[in-house]
């Protein structure tokens, strides 16, 4: 026999906040439950409202401060923050998302890696608002409201959240964001488009429409003059990502970002990954290109180097560097890039860097310093399979702290490497993606 699931309370509930979890949710306790408390900061005497339960944890969402508000605690700005799901942290202060997000890759460290790094790095920080570059945005066509949605998910919910600006997206999608949902809505295939793929370049900002019907020529003719309007370059996309062609059908836009170190030129197509938060970006080249402390006669290895982000800085100071990436498209453009800025002493090729044969593929003599920058799943296959005895320095670049953890704990135990520091670099600001850099050495 099943057991019969306890009914929720319908009426809010009141609890004192004790500590944040790594997702920023206020945490408490009741009759022995973990309750995880969206919006409620440490500290808190909240009135809270239950969503769901399971049998360990339930989770609620905030209803009322009933005492002892947070000093941490900041109005937010976005007037949507209250159902969009693109920020979490708007209500904290941004010194405090800094801190918390240290916390969080600390607290990872030691207790999925077993580590703690000799020094912790200052924090790096670039722009609280209209730093998102690279975005894919929700389209709905919604009968009951006989209206167009354009925005991210609804907290809580796989729905398009009714939102007519984004305070974190670059501006020149943030606040036409009305615009575009008035815009679909007035095409022959208005409930036809699911997405819109954002990609911003430092002359221009392409738009992809993934258009599950084909459109029709008074379509893209009101989709044309939006673009010219909007100073925009858009793409339609009837299939998979290799189905996607200028709007006007001439050869795609040259979309490129310059970086400072090296003076280098990364030019892409708008489905290519690239950093969401170009000035955090531009910070980060130059730490990992400090880090690894190059000279003129070393020869480094770039794991997951993607279009040459940071190879190609590299190859400015070190005798040669390899770029390794498993999109044999990005190895193609990471050749074009070095090409392009006249980089002879690169040199990238691909492989799957999660397969259990890279010691075959992968030489490691005489490579003495490493970068790796993998996914989110982290670089375990890399760190367990290669040789690294020569390696003198390791920098790794994670995007999730607890891969970054597990994996670092291989490099201390294992592999002879001593994690001599790592520090957070705040890419997402008001959300509780934790960005992070360690610097390991023999």
């Amino acid at each position: 026999m099943s057991r019969r699931r306890k009914k929720l309370p319908v009426d809010p509930v009141e609890t004192t906040i004790e500590s944040l979890s790594h997702e920023g949710r206020g945490v408490s306790h009741i009759d022995g439950k973990t309750i995880f408390v969206d919006g409620a900061l440490t500290g808190e005497t909240v009135m809270f409202r239950y969503r769901r339960s399971h049998s360990r944890y339930a989770e609620g969402s905030l209803e009322e401060l009933i005492a002892n508000v947070s000093s941490d605690r900041v109005e937010a700005k976005c007037k949507h923050f209250s159902i969009c799901g693109g920020c979490s942290l708007q209500h904290l202060n941004p010194d405090k998302q800094i801190k918390h997000k240290e916390n969080v890759m600390l607290e990872q460290l030691q207790h999925i890696g077993g580590v703690q790094p000799a020094e912790i790095l200052p924090a790096l920080t670039g722009p609280l608002w209209g730093y998102r570059h690279k975005a894919r945005l929700g389209v709905k066509h919604v009968i009951k409201k006989e209206k167009v949605l354009v925005g991210f998910r609804e907290k809580y919910s796989s729905y398009v959240a009714e939102i007519d600006s984004c305070e974190v997206l670059h501006p020149s999608v943030g606040k036409i964001l009305d615009s575009l949902a008035a815009l679909i809505a007035d095409l022959t295939v208005h409930n036809k488009i699911a997405q819109i793929e954002v990609a911003v370049s430092d002359h221009t900002t392409a738009l992809i429409f993934r258009n599950l019907a084909e459109l029709s020529s008074e379509d893209v003719k009101k989709l044309y003059m939006f673009g010219n309007d909007h100073q925009l370059s858009l793409y339609l996309q009837p299939g998979g990502p290799d189905t996607v062609v200028p709007l006007s059908g001439d050869k795609q836009d040259d979309l490129f970002y310059k970086l400072d170190e090296g003076n280098i030129t990364i030019h892409f197509a708008p489905t290519d990954f690239t950093q969401v938060n170009v000035e955090i970006n531009q910070k980060m080249v130059k730490r990992v290109i400090n880090f690894l402390d190059i000279k003129s006669e070393d020869k480094v290895l770039d794991l997951f180097c993607g279009l040459g982000n940071f190879t190609l800085p590299i190859a400015r100071r070190a005798k040669s560097v390899t770029g390794v990436e498993g999109a044999d498209e990005l190895v193609k453009k990471a050749q074009q890039n070095a090409i392009f800025n006249n980089i002879s002493n690169a040199t990238f090729f691909t492989r799957d860097l999660s397969q259990a044969d890279l010691q075959e593929n992968i030489n490691m003599e005489g490579y003495d310093k490493v970068l790796l920058d993998p996914p989110r799943s982290g670089a375990q296959a890399v760190i367990e399979q290669l040789n690294m005895e020569n390696v003198k320095k390791l920098v790794y670049v994670s995007c999730n702290p607890a891969t970054l953890a597990r994996d670092a704990g291989i490099l201390v135990k294992e592999k002879g490497f001593k994690l001599q520091s790592a520090g957070v670099m705040d890419m997402f600001p008001h959300t509780t993606h934790v960005e992070s850099i360690a610097i390991f050495e023999r």
